[in-house]
């Protein structure tokens, strides 16, 4: 297995798994609800996602720039 998809793999995990720990009430309310569904974990990507885009056009000039 290489790095990359056990890099997904956790991030799969996770993405499964902190929904049904972070619950709103109790365990003795039979009603449970998950705090935000996911919201800060799009946020996250999508910053991620940003930056990653950002670096990578930063580079490209980089390299228009040195030839």
């Amino acid at each position: 297995m290489n790095k990359r998809n056990l890099y997904k793999l956790v991030v799969m995990f996770i993405s499964i798994a902190l929904p049904l720990i972070t619950l709103a009430q109790g365990p003795d309310d039979p009603q449970d609800v998950p705090i935000d569904g996911g919201l800060s974990w799009l946020i996250a990507v999508g910053a991620t996602y940003g930056i990653k885009k950002y670096r990578n056009d930063r580079k490209k000039k980089t390299e228009l720039d040195m030839r």
